[in-house]
C-alpha cells in the first residue's frame, strides 16, 4: 500500500467517527440546557458573586496596596477551610481583592497571620511546585469562559515566586510546565503578608467581544503548620467531584482587550561538546562551536485563538531530566515534556489514550500551532519539520526504540464539543510521514459527566502503518502496511465517603501512535479501584485514612494472561503533613512462555516535620521476574530522599535508589542510583545550580546466561547560572558532562560539554 492509500481509508473513518459521535449527542441527559447534575442530586448553594468595576488609578506592583484602584476594587474574603476541616471557619483571616484595566487583570492578597515570624517562605525556581507548596502561598484559578471546565491557575509565596499551570477538569489536568509572562510581588509584614498580582489579558483566552462578561474565580491560601490548612473564596463540597463548578463569579468586566497580543521570542543557543573518542586512555578531543538562532512569534488571532509559529527553534532542556533507573526494565522510560512551544494550549491535546506525546518530536527545523475556543467548540492544531525521526516499537512483552536521521513531517489536529454543562465529545487525528515510512491516527472520545460524583469517558483509535523494509525487519515488524484498533472506556466516582474507578482497554497486535507514548500493545485489560474514605476531626491524630482494594488483570488479545494483581490499598494522612501508603498482595506475570505466581509490598510514605523539610521513603519488596534471565527473582527497592532548605536561600535536595535482585540466596546484582541538587538563589530571577547523578551496578557473572560486566560505573554533572526575567526573557550559563567506568577502568570522564543561551521576550 502506498502512502496515498493509507490516506484514503482516513475519510471513511473520519465519517463512521462522526456518526458514531452525532448518534450520541442527542441523549436528553447531556443536552444543552440541560443539567444531569440536578437530575440526580439537590441543587447546592451558588458561590457568591462579585460585581468588578475598572480600576480608577494605575497599580504598581510591589507588594504594597497602597494604590486608589485597591480601595475601589472588589473585595473576596476566604471564609471556608475545605482541608483538613471540612468548609469549617479558617483559622487565620485572609481577603482577596480583584480589579482590572483595559489591559490587565489584577489580585492581590492580604494574608493575615497571628505568628508572622512562622510563615514559611523560601526562594527559588520559577514553577519549582513540589518546593513551593511547602511554603505559605496563595492560588487563583481563573475561568475566563465561565464554561466550569478549564482554568488558568497562579500560584505565589510570599517573596513574590511565581508558579503557573493549566488547568482542565474533565481530564482532572493540572500542568505547571504551562507558563505564561505576569508580574508578582510579596512582602512580609509585622501581621501576616501581601501578593500583588497583575496578569495581562494577552497571557490569557477569553470569550470575543466588547460586551459584558462573567468569569468564574477560584482563591485559595495554603498556610503550612502542622498541618496544612487550604481555604478558599467558596465552599468545597466532598460530594461534588468537580472544581470548577463550585467556584465564585465576577461580572461587570467590560471594555478589555489583549492589544495587538503579539510575542516574538529571539533564542540564541551556542554549545561546544568534547569527546574522549579513545576511551579511555585517549585525549579530550575538542569540539565545534556550534550556534543556532531561532525565532518564535505568538499572535493572538482573538483573544480566544492563538497560532504560534516558529523557525529553527531553541527546543533544548536545560533542566536535566529526573534519573530513572534503567535496570530490569522492559518498556519505554517516560520523561515529561519541558519545551514552551509543545506547553502552549498543550491541554487541548489530551485525551484518555496517550496519543500525542511532543517529545517525540526531537529536532525540528520549524513548526506551526493554533490553539482556541470558538463558542463551545475546542480547536488544536500543530505540524513540524523534524530531522530525525524517533519510534517505539511497542508488544505485549516489552519494547525497542531506535532514531533514524530522516526528515519526517507530523502534524495533529484535535476537535472538542462542550455538551451539556460538563460533558465534551472530540476527535483527534495525528500523522507522520518519511521515507517510505508512515503512520496515521484517527478516533474519537467523548467525557460525559453522569451526576456530581460520577463521570464517564471513552476513546476509539484506529491506525494505518508502514515501516521502511529494513527496519521491519530488523525489529520484527510487518513488511507490509497494517492496520491496528485501540479503544479505552472508564467510570469514576469520587464523594465523601467512597471512591471507586473502572476501566477497560484494549489495543490490537498492529496498534502504533508513533506521535504519541504506547510502549505496550496486544493486550485487553480490565482495572478497578474501590475504597472507603474516613474523615479525622481537627488537632486529631489524623485527617484522613483511605482503605480499599485495587486489581487489574491483562492479556493478549489472543487470551493468554500477561498480568494480574489483586491488593489491598491503605493509606494515611496525618500531622507533621505525613502520609503513608502501603499496597500488598499477589499477582501473576506471564513472561517468555512461563506464568510466574509473585508476592509483593509496596509502601511510601512522606512528612514535612518543619519548615523547609521533606522526609520521603519509598520501597518495594517480594517477587520479580529477572527478564535478563528469564526466572523468578527476588527485589528489594529502597528509595529514601531528603530535601532541606538551609535558609530562604540555600535548597540541597537528594535522592537515592537501592535496588537488590537475588535469586538463591544469591545477588544477581545490586543498583544504586544517586542523585544531588544544590541550589543558592540569589533573588526571585537569579540562581546557580548544580546536580549530580551517580549510578553503580554490580553483577554476578556467574548467575548471568550471557557475558556481562561485573561493575559498572556513570557519573553526570551539570552546573548552571540562570537569571529570568521572565519564562522567554533568559540568560543560561551551563556546563556538564558524562563519566564512565566499568570492570578493569576507572571512572573517566567521556565527554564535556559548554553551553549558553539567550532569550528575549517582546510582547505587544
Amino acid at each position: 500500500m502506498t502512502r496515498t492509500q493509507g490516506l484514503f481509508r482516513l475519510p471513511i473513518l473520519a465519517f463512521l467517527a462522526s456518526a458514531v459521535v452525532c448518534a450520541a449527542a442527542p441523549a436528553p441527559v447531556f443536552s444543552a440546557g440541560s443539567d444531569p447534575q440536578e437530575a440526580e442530586a439537590p441543587k447546592k448553594p451558588a458561590a457568591a458573586g462579585f460585581a468588578l468595576s475598572a480600576a480608577p488609578s494605575k497599580v504598581n506592583v510591589d507588594g504594597v496596596l497602597d494604590e486608589e484602584a485597591w480601595q475601589k476594587a472588589a473585595v473576596m474574603k476566604l471564609l471556608y477551610e475545605w482541608t483538613p476541616g471540612d468548609n469549617v471557619p479558617p483559622p487565620v483571616d485572609t481577603d482577596c481583592l480583584v480589579t482590572y484595566d483595559r489591559d490587565k487583570f489584577y489580585i492581590a492578597f492580604r494574608c493575615f497571620d497571628p505568628e508572622p515570624k512562622k510563615i514559611r517562605a523560601h526562594l527559588m525556581d520559577r514553577d519549582a511546585t513540589d518546593t513551593l507548596i511547602q511554603d505559605d502561598h496563595i492560588s487563583v484559578i481563573i475561568d475566563p469562559f465561565n464554561d466550569e471546565r478549564r482554568g488558568f491557575q497562579f500560584r505565589v509565596n510570599p517573596l513574590g515566586v511565581q508558579a503557573d499551570a493549566n488547568f482542565s477538569e474533565s481530564e482532572g489536568y493540572e500542568d505547571f510546565s504551562w507558563d505564561a509572562i505576569w508580574n508578582a510581588a510579596g512582602k512580609i509584614t509585622d501581621w501576616g503578608y501581601t501578593i500583588e498580582i497583575a496578569i495581562p489579558f494577552n497571557q490569557l483566552r477569553f470569550p470575543k467581544g466588547t460586551a459584558s462578561q462573567t468569569w468564574g474565580i477560584s482563591a485559595e491560601r495554603s498556610w503550612p503548620r502542622n498541618v496544612r490548612h487550604r481555604m478558599t473564596s467558596h465552599r468545597r463540597d466532598r460530594d461534588v467531584a468537580c472544581l470548577l463548578c463550585q467556584i465564585n463569579k465576577l461580572t461587570g468586566i467590560e471594555g478589555i482587550t489583549p492589544g495587538r497580543n503579539l510575542e516574538f521570542d529571539p533564542t540564541l543557543t551556542a554549545n561546544r561538546t568534547d569527546v574522549r573518542n579513545d576511551f579511555p586512555a585517549g585525549p579530550m578531543d575538542g569540539g565545534k562551536i556550534k550556534a543556532e538562532p531561532g525565532i518564535t512569534a505568538r499572535w493572538g488571532v482573538t483573544p480566544n485563538l492563538i497560532l504560534n509559529a516558529t523557525a529553527n527553534p531553541d527546543f533544548s532542556q536545560v533542566e536535566a531530566d529526573v534519573a530513572q533507573l534503567d535496570v530490569n526494565t522492559r518498556f519505554a522510560l517516560f520523561y515529561p515534556e519541558k519545551r514552551p512551544f509543545f506547553l502552549e494550549g498543550g491541554d487541548f491535546f489530551l485525551t484518555p489514550l496517550q496519543a500525542v506525546f511532543t517529545r517525540t518530536v526531537a529536532d525540528p527545523a520549524g513548526g506551526v500551532k493554533m490553539t482556541g475556543k470558538i463558542g463551545r467548540s475546542a480547536i488544536g492544531f500543530f505540524g513540524a519539520y523534524d530531522r530525525i525521526n524517533n519510534l517505539i516499537f511497542p508488544s505485549n512483552q516489552g519494547s525497542a526504540s531506535d532514531s533514524l536521521d530522516q526528515d519526517v513531517t507530523s502534524g495533529v489536529f484535535r476537535y472538542r464539543r462542550d455538551v451539556g454543562r460538563n460533558s465534551t465529545i472530540g476527535a483527534l487525528y495525528t500523522g507522520r510521514a518519511a521515507e517510505d515510512y508512515y503512520n496515521h491516527v484517527l478516533g474519537f472520545d467523548g467525557f460525559l459527566q453522569l451526576s456530581q460524583t460520577k463521570a464517564f469517558y471513552f476513546q476509539y483509535l484506529h491506525t494505518e502503518t508502514e515501516y521502511p523494509l529494513s527496519l521491519a525487519r530488523r525489529y520484527g515488524q510487518p513488511e507490509k502496511p497494517f492496520g491496528g484498533n485501540g479503544a479505552t472506556i472508564g467510570l469514576r466516582h469520587w464523594s465523601r465517603d467512597w471512591v471507586y474507578t473502572l476501566d477497560l482497554n484494549a489495543l490490537s497486535a498492529n496498534f502504533r501512535a508513533d506521535y504519541g507514548f504506547v510502549p505496550q500493545v496486544d493486550f485487553r485489560q480490565v482495572q478497578a479501584y474501590a475504597a472507603r474514605l474516613f474523615w479525622g476531626k481537627p488537632n486529631g491524630w489524623f485527617t484522613r485514612i483511605q482503605l480499599g482494594f485495587q486489581g487489574y488483570r491483562t492479556e493478549s488479545i489472543k487470551g493468554q494472561i500477561t498480568n494480574q494483581l489483586i491488593g489491598l490499598v491503605a493509606m494515611y494522612q496525618g500531622p507533621y503533613q505525613s502520609t503513608l501508603q502501603i499496597i500488598a498482595g499477589p499477582s501473576k506475570e506471564y513472561y517468555e512462555g512461563k506464568l510466574y505466581d509473585l508476592a509483593r509490598l509496596q509502601m511510601g510514605a512522606e512528612m514535612k516535620p518543619f519548615s523547609g523539610a521533606v522526609l520521603q521513603l519509598a520501597g518495594r519488596f517480594g517477587d520479580v521476574i529477572d527478564y535478563a534471565n528469564s526466572r523468578k527473582a527476588n527485589v528489594i527497592n529502597i528509595t529514601p530522599a531528603l530535601e532541606y532548605n538551609f535558609s530562604r536561600h540555600f535548597n540541597f535536595n537528594l535522592a537515592h535508589v537501592f535496588e537488590r535482585l537475588g535469586f538463591g540466596g544469591r545477588k544477581i546484582y545490586t543498583a544504586n542510583l544517586v542523585q544531588g541538587k544544590l541550589v543558592y538563589n540569589f533573588n526571585v530571577r537569579t540562581f546557580i545550580r548544580a546536580i549530580v547523578q551517580y549510578q553503580n551496578l554490580a553483577r554476578d557473572p556467574e548467575l548471568y546466561g550471557f557475558p556481562v560486566a561485573k561493575t559498572s560505573d556513570s557519573v553526570f554533572t551539570q552546573f548552571l547560572f540562570s537569571y529570568k526575567i521572565n519564562p522567554q526573557t533568559v540568560l543560561f550559563l551551563g556546563y556538564s558532562d558524562n563519566y564512565l567506568g566499568m570492570q578493569g577502568i576507572d571512572i573517566t570522564r567521556a565527554d564535556r560539554t559548554f553551553f549558553i543561551k539567550l532569550g528575549y521576550a517582546w510582547t505587544q
